[in-house]
């Protein structure tokens, strides 16, 4: 496959800020000057630890300790490659890539078929929603049951590319064929129903949507990966899914419908401080209640809610308010719900209008508009009132017996919090749930340890370390690696030193911040004293060669020089570092000495040992062991100094 010019993936970073390719991941937050920080979207936070800077174009969370740039954000966030995180940002923000070989770029076959999927879900969407405004009796009926029997408005259908596929699906076969995408793509992007030894012919192609309104739905930054289809009365009776109200997309290798959710990448850019996320069950739902000017309204891809969802939209907002459908159903998916919010930290709310029959959010909302939504906002249902209604909804007449076991139920529930303060606040909502206000929140504190003890399903944890088991980073095991290199004739290499606190590591953030003092570095630091097993040292070394040689392009163009991912990362990490320093050379120097001490002192040890054991053998000849002794003394006591270099 052609390489891409290393000036290409140059031009990229100074043309990308990186907080556009953050923001579409996560919601930015200005730190100060040029700094931005978020909720990491590495790791589970709850106050933001993840920093990137629109100047130095690199990230670095302080929980977790991810660092990178634009690069390797796209590479961890979506699961690709290096080529592909590069070719994924052109695209999206329309550079034209070129290549070594002849400068023709990839072919067809040897493109990323996870951004193939992406084009081709992105050309469907395009074709259907031409269909649909198109002139035939189809689309014709298509926008009156849009506009008419749905309810909704003409424009909400171009915002949100409505498709339609009628008893053919719209031709998209063919047109799928023409446009040339792989055979793979068109096999593994779920749109067509097609035999593995079939050839791709229009004949071939079954498609698996027919007389369907398309509603496209996106991931949360903003591409389409795949499609629920609405059944019509232009649904043929030999489909056959022709008794489903919804088919969707199959799961491919650019969607799993249990870590999406419809509408988050347009919600997100509205929730925060008093804009809670509303969860709705179906994405027409979520639709109506855009349309109503309800901005923050997202729905799952069924009712079935999952952890990865949840985990998803907290990188974003913590509040959420679930507005299900009232029948059971709806109040069934709610409940699984709960739990799951508490595990995550999501803290959740429950809609409904008081003293009303069975709620449909779409029809409130077409009857009242935004009104419906601060009316069900009036009767709002915290967790603890929300499952009293559930498992216990006439709790003034019930038995002692029935009250335990619904207490248990909701015990059960509370035991998914990871937080200790969070538990407690649920727990001394019990009783004013229950009406039980003359029961003190000790005693459901005291109860609820009892239940954990019993084995109630607390939230997992794992096994403790047995104490004959010996932890990495155990200072007597450190110990006794180290003095084990010191014996005599012991040839076994020690194991590196912790990169995190190494002289290497701190002369390669100094070479970074003071580039000037390269040369001198490189003039004055054997490349023997380093120690090249770790990341730090092996970048060191590299990166004083380049100063030696006069060939060093400057940090901000380190990508020829940087050969993996974890290079990256730690390059990134460094980069973001700003060191507080009035003389950098003295530091340097006091890194050098280091250096030099690490790398000369087990020898004089060892030569000290040599001559102890040979003061009672008069037959062997210490003078050549003496000499270097005492050159090797010379040497750790002369004082370093970086030398002016041209």
């Amino acid at each position: 496959m052609p390489r891409l010019k290393e000036s290409c993936k140059q031009d990229l970073k100074l043309r990308i800020n990186i907080v556009d390719v953050v923001s579409r991941v996560a919601t930015p937050r200005r730190a100060g000057g040029n700094r931005f920080k978020a909720l990491c979207p590495f790791h589970q936070e709850r106050t933001p630890s993840f920093h990137f800077d629109s100047d130095k174009g690199f990230y670095k969370c302080f929980g977790c300790g991810k660092s990178g740039d634009i690069f390797s954000f796209v590479q961890e966030t979506e699961g690709l490659n290096f080529t592909e995180a590069v070719e994924a940002l052109a695209q999206r923000f329309n550079v034209a890539l070129e290549y070594e070989e002849g400068g023709g770029g990839p072919s067809r076959e040897e493109r990323s078929l996870r951004q193939e999927l992406f084009d081709l879900h992105e050309f469907a969407t395009e074709h259907l929603h031409q269909a649909f405004k198109g002139a035939g009796d189809a689309a014709k009926w298509m926008r009156d049951y849009w506009t008419a029997n749905r309810r909704f408005p003409a424009e909400l259908a171009d915002e949100f590319k409505i498709g339609l596929a009628d008893a053919q699906c719209s031709g998209l076969g063919a047109a799928v064929l023409r446009k040339k995408f792989s055979e793979a793509a068109i096999r593994q992007c779920g749109l067509f129903y097609l035999y593995d030894d079939a050839l791709l012919t229009v004949q071939a192609l079954k498609p698996r949507f027919r007389g369907r309104l398309m509603i496209p739905i996106r991931d949360h930054q903003g591409r389409v990966v795949a499609f629920t289809a609405r059944q019509t009365a232009l649904t043929p009776e030999d489909d056959k899914s022709r008794e489903a109200k919804y088919v969707n997309s199959p799961e491919t290798p650019i969607f799993t419908k249990g870590n999406l959710l419809f509408n988050l990448d347009r919600a997100r850019a509205h929730a925060g401080e008093g804009k809670p996320f509303v969860m709705v069950e179906g994405q027409l739902d979520a639709l109506r209640c855009w349309s109503v000017g309800l901005k923050t309204a997202i729905a799952p891809q069924g009712t079935s809610i999952t952890e990865g969802q949840l985990l998803l939209l907290r990188r974003y907002h913590t509040e959420l308010e679930c507005f299900f459908d009232s029948d059971s159903a709806g109040q069934k998916a709610a409940l699984r719900l709960l739990p799951l919010a508490l595990k995550t930290g999501i803290e959740v709310r429950f809609l409904t209008l008081a003293g009303e029959g069975k709620v449909d959010p779409d029809l409130l909302f077409l009857e009242k508009g935004l009104a419906g939504y601060d009316e069900v906002k009036k009767g709002a249902f915290g967790a603890m009132q929300f499952m009293r209604r559930y498992v216990l909804p006439d709790a003034r007449g019930a038995t002692a017996e029935r009250t335990q076991g619904a207490v248990r139920e909701i015990y059960a529930v509370i035991a998914a919090a990871d937080s200790e303060l969070l538990r407690r606040r649920l727990l001394s909502e019990i009783a004013p749930a229950l009406g039980a206000l003359q029961v003190t929140p000790d005693v459901f504190e005291r109860d609820f340890a009892a239940f954990l003890a019993k084995g109630g399903r607390a939230a997992a944890t794992g096994p403790a370390a047995s104490p004959n088991e010996t932890a990495l980073g155990d200072p007597s095991r450190d110990a006794a690696e180290t003095a084990r290199t010191d014996r005599p004739g012991d040839s076994r290499p020690a194991p590196p030193p912790d990169d995190a606190s190494t002289p290497e590591r701190d002369l390669l953030l100094l070479v970074l911040h003071f580039e000037t003092l390269g040369r001198a570095l490189a003039a004055a630091c054997p490349p023997e004293w380093v120690e090249e097993r770790l990341p730090s040292g092996a970048l060191l070394n590299r990166f004083l060669a380049e100063f030696s040689e006069g060939q060093w392009p400057g940090r901000d163009h380190l990508e020829g020089l940087l050969e993996t991912d974890a290079e990256r990362a730690l390059v990134a990490s460094l980069l973001f570092e700003t060191p507080q320093i009035d003389d950098p050379a003295k530091v340097i120097v006091e890194g050098l000495t280091r250096l030099r001490t690490r790398a000369l002192a087990p020898r004089l040890r060892q030569i000290d040992t040599f001559l102890a054991q040979a003061a009672t053998d008069n037959s062997f000849d210490a003078t050549a062991l003496l000499k270097e002794r005492s050159e090797l003394q010379r040497r750790l006591r002369s004082p370093l100094a970086l030398a002016a270099v041209a």
